[in-house]
């Protein structure tokens, strides 16, 4: 059986377990060995954080294509108006792509441990809260949904994911809960979107990395033919052609190909009259 642990991450504390900066990480709340974070949460960010020693739940827990959902309540500078929420129930435009829709309701101020340091208050702006919750994973996507409305977060926490929620945990609290992969909620995962046409971008099956093709077209790699470029196979070699003759001996140096000029032949040799030195002109025949 899996091992869950449900944590309430306070305020400023990394989701890993070392810091060479000396920043308080979950060490120093946790001493369990052989758990890990299952997804992450901004260090400015408070709330649920789920860790466990299944890989298999990890993947479930932290992975968008699952659909799991996760609640946050945000706390927002003003008063966020109908038209704003609407933005982010259809979807938010980013830098990286537009949002899912989201499900966003009003949310009374809930009733929350005190964080340390506290936020920064204006006397002349007022605030308000909305619960918030998403089925996909981006970096910072709550804060940068709502500033892109127009109303920027200024106290983030995350109140649940699935079945599972921070109720009854005081900052840097945490419970074991026993679960089987059978006791999550029956989805199924989501394709992943295939990369832009003809762009060959993309990961491979290992995760690694896949090289974009450079051809314009990105046709095939064709594999070296026996033949020629026609496609037809190569005609077989017979016995005392020039094609099964050994190769010839190569020069001294070993890089050139032996010339295929004739030797030079004697004019006597060729039966014809010798020819003149070069910078010469030939002597005409003497008359009788």
């Amino acid at each position: 059986m899996a091992r869950l642990i449900v944590f309430n991450k306070p305020f400023g504390v990394l989701c890993q377990f070392s810091d060479q900066d000396g920043r308080p990480v979950l060490a120093d709340f946790l001493s369990l060995p052989g758990v890990y974070p299952a997804g992450r949460l901004d260090h400015d960010s408070e709330g649920l954080l789920l860790l466990t020693d299944d890989g298999q739940l990890q993947t479930r827990i932290a992975d968008p294509r699952w659909k799991l959902p996760k609640t946050y309540w945000a706390q927002v500078e003003g008063e966020i108006t109908d038209e704003a929420m609407a933005q982010l129930r259809q979807g938010v435009a980013l830098n990286d792509g537009p949002t899912l829709p989201a499900q966003v309701e009003r949310l009374a101020p809930p009733a929350l441990w005190e964080r340390h340091p506290p936020i920064r208050h204006r006397a002349s702006i007022p605030t308000s809260w909305i619960a918030l919750t998403l089925r996909e994973g981006r970096n910072r996507q709550v804060r940068r949904m709502t500033a892109a409305v127009g109303f920027p977060t200024l106290r983030l926490v995350r109140a649940a994911i699935g079945p599972w929620s921070v109720d009854g945990l005081a900052p840097g609290e945490w419970r074991e809960v026993a679960i089987e992969l059978s006791d999550l909620p029956k989805t199924v995962p989501a394709p992943r979107k295939p990369g832009p046409a003809g762009a060959g971008a993309g990961r491979t099956s290992s995760g690694s990395l896949r090289t974009p093709d450079p051809r314009p077209d990105n046709r095939p790699r064709r594999m070296p033919l026996a033949g020629k470029d026609d496609n037809r196979p190569a005609r077989p070699v017979r016995a005392g052609t020039e094609d099964s003759r050994p190769p010839r001996a190569r020069g001294q140096d070993g890089d050139q190909r032996p010339s295929r000029r004739p030797d030079p032949v004697s004019p006597e040799e060729s039966g014809g009259s010798p020819r003149p030195a070069p910078g010469t002109r030939p002597s005409r025949p003497v008359r009788p």
